[in-house]
């Protein structure tokens, strides 16, 4: 198709290093698209006849049939689904086919079809991501008394809900779903008319196309529309952020399903057994969603080096900006549909996280409270002060509410007898009303506020 300059054909080495067939006929429906708008164009402007363009037109659409059928005939020889898709409408319709490349070039078709191609993967995933919030929603709502530990350094706290804990994971996604919408604002420009890098002289009309193809504007700069790939890594960027959300959250099932946790349970839907140990009920899920993480991590990193380096406009390591956001997209598709299903599968143990939150002397912080709002204390001498009694209790090996009244009053003569009111974990969590905390009423709240937002 670019042969004309060239006197004998490439060798197999060249060929073997050019052709991107194999990855980027996932492009295919995209380019079909650009090539079905760029005709449209190009007649409505007088630079093609009507008749040509209806013979474009019926050939791209047998093609996109084939496509979509599975018979349509990749072939190495013409390196890319561009040439790939413009050598089979010249088999389809003849010679008209090749006025179809008039006033474009595959720099800015590619940077089109790419641009195309992330901005339905980010619309599937806000769809995905909208899926888990709304298991996780569920969850949160059958268990927004539920008792559990919170953590910091992994290490006991103070008490929480468990609706509360799922609760965090839906804000988390519903960042991650605004980041991938701002994404696809600032993506959804369309390079298609730039040509190689200079523009075209042909009278074109860029409005046209972009509107055609959804396209807020086209871009106005032709040297950034064939060159830029910020948009490919802005993508790549917001995935990475999403997949390390997943991967926390996988981290806490695989943690949560251990024997030392026993917090949930997840059924044989998700979990795997052992080829030596018959006991063994693995979740090899989230620890694959943890591990691919990694692939999208890398990918952002791969992408970044590729382009690093590259003096406007285009280069041929640009070919190799696909590879990595495909293989990205997919582990992040994957692994959110992963996590939605073990979500839904969960089956959270209440006896066994409600004996967990008041481990630890989880309700310390209340008694130091108690000390500030009851006895006028500074916070700093209650937090001594309690620290002490905790102290107390730990070498008598009691819980704070089991410790004796005379036995804190060692520490502080003002304590009374009110200050058992706050060292259960229930009154603990119930007493966490500030936005944003804990208390089940808050919980409840939010998850009406979410249930409507979703």
């Amino acid at each position: 198709m670019w042969g004309g300059r060239f006197l004998s054909k490439p060798s197999d080495i060249m060929q073997a290093i050019n052709v991107s067939i194999s990855f980027d006929k996932r492009l295919a429906e995209q380019d079909v698209s650009g090539s079905k708008a760029h005709a449209d164009m190009l007649a409505r402007c007088g630079i093609i006849v009507d008749t040509d363009n209806a013979a474009i037109q019926i050939g791209l659409d047998d093609i996109l049939l084939e496509i979509k059928h599975g018979t349509f005939p990749y072939r190495d020889e013409f390196e890319d689904i561009h040439l790939n898709i413009e050598a089979r409408l010249t088999e389809l319709i003849g010679e008209t086919a090749g006025r179809l490349h008039t006033a474009r070039s595959r720099n800015d078709q590619v940077a089109t079809d790419f641009r195309l191609w992330i901005r339905d993967q980010l619309d599937e995933f806000d769809e995905a991501l909208a899926g888990l919030q709304r298991a996780l929603l569920s969850q949160a709502g059958n268990t927004a008394d539920m008792l559990m530990p919170g953590f910091t350094h992994l290490q006991v706290a103070q008490p929480v809900t468990f609706g509360h804990h799922m609760l965090a994971y839906v804000e988390m996604f519903a960042r991650d779903r605004a980041r991938f919408l701002d994404c696809k604002t600032r993506l959804n420009e369309s390079p298609l008319g730039a040509a190689a890098l200079a523009g075209t002289p042909y009278p074109i009309d860029r409005d046209m196309t972009a509107a055609a193809l959804g396209f807020s504007r086209p871009m106005a700069n032709s040297l950034d529309a064939v060159s830029s790939r910020d948009f490919a890594l802005e993508a790549l960027s917001c995935a990475s952020i999403c997949a390390t959300h997943l991967s926390r959250l996988a981290e806490e099932i695989v943690l949560w399903t251990s024997v030392q946790f026993g917090f949930v349970t997840l059924s044989d839907k998700f979990t795997t057994g052992s080829s030596i140990m018959p006991q063994k009920r693995n979740p090899d899920a989230a620890e694959l969603v943890r591990a691919k993480t990694g692939h999208v991590t890398g990918a952002l990193v791969s992408l970044t080096m590729v382009m690093k380096g590259l003096p406007l406009a285009y280069s041929k390591d640009m070919q190799e900006d696909k590879r990595p956001v495909f293989e990205a997209f997919d582990a992040l598709a994957l692994s959110t549909v992963a996590m939605s299903g073990m979500v839904a599968d969960m089956k959270p143990n209440a006896r066994n996280m409600a004996e967990a939150a008041g481990a630890a002397y989880s309700t310390a912080t209340d008694m130091a409270d108690w000390l500030v709002r009851e006895l006028g204390l500074p916070f700093r001498q209650a937090h001594h002060a309690t620290g002490a009694i905790v102290a107390l209790a730990e070498a008598q090996g009691d819980a704070l509410h089991e410790l004796e009244l005379a036995e804190m009053q060692k520490v502080l003569p003002q304590i009374h007898q009110g200050i058992y009111d706050v060292l259960s974990p229930q009154k603990s969590v119930a007493s966490r009303t500030s936005y944003g905390g804990t208390a089940p009423e808050n919980v409840r709240a939010q998850i009406k506020l979410w249930q409507q937002r979703l």
